[in-house]
C-alpha cells in the first residue's frame, strides 16, 4: 500500500511538473453510468416504501422510466420533488399510463391486495409485471392473477429483498452439491420492531396495517420471506401440512392485525419454521438449514456460518452474486427475454402460488385453531 501511495504520489508531482505555466488541466468527466436494463419500465403504485429504490436507480441514470402511475396527487408531488420527476410521466390511471407509454414491464408498489388490478389491467395487452412480495393478498387474488398470466402469456414475478442476498445462494449452492446431506429442518427469521417504529412512511403503514389492503399483518409481510425461501430449497415441493399461531402484542399501535406469527411447515422429509414478527428489538432476516450431516446458517446478506460433520464451525463471505442475478431490474430484463429462465426460481409465479398456499393454510390454521393438510 506504501508503495502504490509513493508511485501515485510521484505521478502527481510529474504531472504537475509538465503542466505549462498558467494552464490547468481540463476536469475529469466522470464515465456515464452503465444501465441495469434497456427496458421500459413503468410503475404502479407509489404507496409501498420499496419504490425509493427504483426511484433512486432512476434519479442516477441506471434505468428508464417511461410512466408512473398514482390517483394520490400529494404522493405524486412528494415523490416529483424528491427524485426531480418530470411532469410528462405522470398519470391518475393505469390503463392510461400504459397506453400512452407503452411500457415493457410495469413494476407494482402499491398495497398488496391491488396487485391484481395490475395484472387486470397489464396481461391483456401483453405487458409483464414484477410485484413486490407477497404476490398477492389473498390466495384467491393469487388465482386470478395465475389464470391471467398463463392466458395471456405474460411474466408475473414477485421481489424479495433476500433474493439478491448472496449468503443465501451459498447456502443453495452448498445444499444442490450435497455438502450438508438432505435438509432436515429449516428455520427463518424474519422482522423488525414494528413498521411504525422503524419509520415507515404513513402511506406505507396505512395499508400495511390492514387486514383487506395486506392481507393479514406481520404473517404476510414477513411470513412470505420464509415460505418463499423453503418452496425454493425444497426445489418446489409442496408442503403437505401447515399449523400456524399469531401474536397481538401490540393491540394500540395495530389495532387490526397480527404483529407475530409462527408457521411450521411440514414437508414428507424436513420441517420448515417461519418466524415473522414486529415486534423484535432489531431487524433481522436470516436462514438456517440443517441437514444430515451439517448446518449453515446465514447470518445476514453476506456471512455465513457452517459446521460440516465433526469439523469445527466456520464463517465465510459468501462470494457476490454474477449479474444478471444480483439486481432485480437487470434480473427482469434477463427473464424477459429468456423464456425459459425464472420459471422455478424465487421470484417465479409458480413457486409463489405454493407461497401463497403456505400463507393461506397458515391463516386458516390460525383461525381454526388446528393443522391443516393441503
Amino acid at each position: 500500500m506504501c508503495l502504490i501511495i509513493a508511485s501515485g504520489t510521484f505521478l502527481s508531482v510529474a504531472s504537475a511538473q509538465v503542466t505549462p505555466p498558467g494552464k490547468t488541466l481540463p476536469p475529469t468527466v466522470p464515465p456515464p453510468p452503465v444501465l441495469l436494463s434497456t427496458q421500459r419500465l413503468a410503475i404502479a403504485g407509489l404507496a409501498h416504501d420499496h419504490v425509493h429504490n427504483i426511484l433512486g436507480e432512476y434519479r442516477n441514470g441506471k434505468v428508464i422510466i417511461v410512466g408512473i402511475a398514482e390517483a394520490d396527487k400529494k404522493l405524486r408531488e412528494r415523490y416529483q420533488q424528491q427524485y426531480n420527476l418530470p411532469d410528462s410521466i405522470f398519470f391518475d390511471d393505469l390503463k392510461k399510463m400504459v397506453t400512452a407509454k407503452k411500457p415493457d414491464v410495469v413494476l407494482g408498489y402499491n398495497p398488496v391486495a391491488k396487485h391484481i388490478d395490475i395484472v387486470e389491467v397489464c396481461a391483456p395487452l401483453g405487458i409483464s409485471v414484477m410485484v413486490e412480495k407477497p404476490l398477492a393478498a389473498t390466495l384467491a387474488q393469487a388465482n386470478r392473477m395465475e389464470f391471467l398470466a398463463l392466458k395471456y402469456y405474460i411474466r408475473l414475478l414477485t421481489n424479495y429483498e433476500t433474493t439478491w442476498y448472496p449468503s443465501y445462494q451459498h447456502i443453495y449452492d452448498a445444499v444442490a452439491k450435497d455438502s450438508i446431506g438432505q435438509i432436515r429442518k429449516m428455520v427463518v427469521h424474519d422482522g423488525h420492531e414494528g413498521p411504525k417504529e422503524i419509520g415507515c412512511s404513513k402511506d406505507f403503514t396505512n395499508w400495511l396495517t390492514d387486514p383487506e389492503l395486506n392481507g393479514a399483518g406481520a404473517l404476510n409481510d414477513f411470513g412470505c420471506y420464509g415460505a418463499d425461501l423453503m418452496t425454493w430449497l425444497m426445489n418446489g415441493q409442496k408442503p403437505i401440512a401447515v399449523t400456524a399461531v399469531a401474536r397481538h402484542f401490540k393491540l394500540q399501535t395495530y389495532p387490526k392485525v397480527e404483529d407475530d406469527a409462527t408457521i411450521i411447515v411440514e414437508y414428507p422429509t424436513a420441517t420448515g419454521i417461519i418466524e415473522a414478527s414486529w415486534n423484535w428489538p432489531f431487524s433481522i432476516k436470516d436462514l438456517e438449514v440443517f441437514g444430515d450431516e451439517g448446518y449453515m446458517h446465514a447470518l445476514d446478506n453476506n456471512n455465513v456460518v457452517a459446521r460440516i460433520g465433526k469439523a469445527p464451525a466456520t464463517i465465510c463471505i459468501a462470494p457476490p452474486l454474477p449479474a444478471p442475478n444480483d439486481n432485480p431490474i437487470s434480473y427482469l430484463q434477463m427473464v424477459s427475454k429468456n423464456r425459459l429462465k425464472g420459471i422455478t426460481d424465487r421470484s417465479s409465479l409458480k413457486y409463489n402460488m405454493i407461497v401463497m398456499q403456505i400463507l393461506d393454510a397458515a391463516k386458516r390454521s390460525i383461525a381454526e385453531g388446528k393443522r391443516i393438510v393441503l
